[in-house]
This record gives structure tokens, C-alpha cells and sequence, in this order.
């Protein structure tokens, strides 16, 4: 039986979608069932319901991008930092394994390797960098609290995407801004990284961090040609001169843009197709419905 936390989010709802496709029984939980900040209420709720995994998509990502969480801190703080180290020791208390959904957002640029950061690469867009938003902040902050758990897989995330038209889909974004930032990024396709998250809970893979990434990176004009067959008749893209200009006139709060390796994944058996070939597949489907 999975334990999921956060199941009504845009992650969280795929979960409980490929959960009840593969048939692998699981329970959604929320604030009403137990008090989630607290590790006894929630190892209660853990035992009651016999569960041998817990997943936790919770979170605080702001609304409508990353900029809210500057007006919210205290909330970003909870959900992203303080969160994971109260449900790692509810796992503990109730002897279960779990795994979080972590982001790629706690780097930027590419690394010093050819095919990005790896998990072993310290984060080099967070507080103690000190040029970062607060939400990569808190996010960072979250992982560095499960650094000494020998129970946790931490699943990292990065641009998530799907076929389903959705605020919180990277094509749709593109397809909606009226001006995009030119950058270089991983990306998630969604369906593949939940899916890739379930096989580590099946297979028993080692514990640990996997950046579940598709293979390979993009950047953003290269994703608007792969997606000009959704893009509606006359709409036009544009770009922002420069970083800068984006952050003078779009932005509050500096963004991440960075390259994650997911060779560790793909040599676990993990399947993590090409991100271009991704993006063209949920173009394909985004058509179809």
C-alpha cells in the first residue's frame, strides 16, 4: 500500500493516475486525515493504514510562477524544508521507505561535465550561494535535511511537461507568454518521470538521489519549433533581449536555468527517453485530445 501526500497538484495528480494504470494500491492523504507537520500524527496514519510507502508530492511552488513564493515565505519554508525532515521521521517511527519530489531548480548553468550536474554536484543555486529565489532556496534547504536518511529516494524534477493543457505545463507556458526567456535547460516529461519514480519502488533501486531527467537538454527556441503544430494560427514568439531584460521586466526573483545529468537513472534501468523525442510525443497526444 503507497501513502501518497499531495495528490491534488499537478505531480501529485499523475501519481494518482499511474498508480491506479499499473493497479498499485494507494491512499491519498491530506491535512484532514492527520496533521502532516507533525511525525507522530502522521506515523498514526502511516500504521493505520498499513502502508509500506509513502510518496509526497506536497509542496510550495507559488502561484502563478516562483515569484509568489517571495510574498510567501513562511509557507515555502514548511512545505519545502521543514516538511521532509517531519515525514522522514514519521517513515523512521514506522519503519517504511519513502520518496520525495525534489527539483533540478537548485542549480544553474552546466556544470563543469559535459551532460550537466550530477547528484553528487553541491548545489550551487540556493541560500548558501546566496543568488537564488526563495523557493530554490527552501528546496535545497529540504534535500540538505534528508542528506543522513537511509530510507528516502529524493526525485528530482526538472521543467515538468505533459499533453495536458495545464498552467503548470512548460508547453503551455510557451504557448501563452507573450515573451520568452532564450535558455538552456532539462526538461521532465511528466508521465516518464512518474512512472520512473514507481520503477524505483518496484525494483527496490538503491536509495538515494536520481535526477529523473529526460536524456538530453534543450533550449527554449529549439522547444518552440518542436511545438509549433499546437501553437495557435498567427501567434508570434518573442524573446527577451538578455537575462537581464527578463529580470527588469518579467521577473521579481532570479530563475534557474541549468543541465542535470540522469546517467545514474538511465544505468539504474530507469526509462528516460530523449527529451526531444518527449516533447514530440506529447505534441502528437496534445493533438490527438
Amino acid at each position: 500500500m503507497y501513502l501518497l501526500l499531495g495528490s491534488s497538484g499537478y505531480v501529485g495528480t499523475k501519481f494518482r493516475q499511474l498508480l491506479t494504470a499499473r493497479k498499485l494500491p494507494f491512499r491519498a492523504i491530506s491535512r484532514t486525515d492527520c496533521d502532516i507537520y507533525d511525525a507522530s500524527s502522521l506515523s498514526k496514519c502511516i500504521d493505520a493504514s498499513a502502508a509500506t510507502f509513502l510518496i509526497n508530492c506536497a509542496g510550495y511552488t507559488g502561484k502563478p510562477n516562483v515569484d509568489a513564493c517571495e510574498l510567501h515565505m513562511t509557507e515555502c519554508l514548511q512545505a519545502n524544508a521543514v516538511l521532509p525532515g517531519i515525514i522522514d521521521a514519521a517513515c523512521k517511527e514506522s519503519e517504511i521507505r519513502w520518496g520525495h519530489v525534489s527539483s533540478g531548480c537548485i542549480y544553474t548553468g552546466s556544470g563543469e561535465r559535459p551532460n550537466g550536474f550530477t547528484e553528487s554536484d553541491t548545489p550551487n543555486f540556493s541560500f548558501r550561494t546566496n543568488n537564488c529565489s526563495f523557493y530554490s532556496g527552501t528546496k535545497a534547504l529540504g534535500e540538505e535535511i534528508l542528506q543522513e536518511s537511509n530510507r528516502c529516494y529524493i526525485w528530482r524534477l526538472r521543467v515538468p511537461f505533459d499533453a495536458n493543457d495545464s498552467p503548470r505545463n512548460y508547453l503551455s507556458k510557451l504557448v501563452r507568454y507573450q515573451r520568452l526567456l532564450e535558455a538552456t535547460n532539462s526538461l521532465s516529461h511528466l508521465d516518464d518521470y512518474v512512472n520512473a519514480c514507481l520503477d524505483c519502488c518496484i525494483n527496490e533501486l538503491p536509495l538515494g538521489i536520481y535526477n529523473v531527467t529526460n536524456t538530453g537538454y534543450v533550449s527554449t527556441k529549439e522547444v518552440v519549433e518542436l511545438i509549433q503544430p499546437i501553437v495557435p494560427a498567427g501567434h508570434r514568439f518573442e524573446f527577451f533581449e538578455s537575462e537581464a531584460d527578463f529580470m527588469l521586466r518579467a521577473a521579481k526573483t532570479p530563475r534557474s536555468n541549468c543541465v542535470l545529468d540522469n546517467t545514474k537513472a538511465i544505468d539504474a534501468g530507469l526509462k528516460l527517453p530523449d527529451v526531444r523525442d518527449a516533447i514530440l510525443r506529447s505534441v502528437h497526444e496534445w493533438k490527438k485530445a
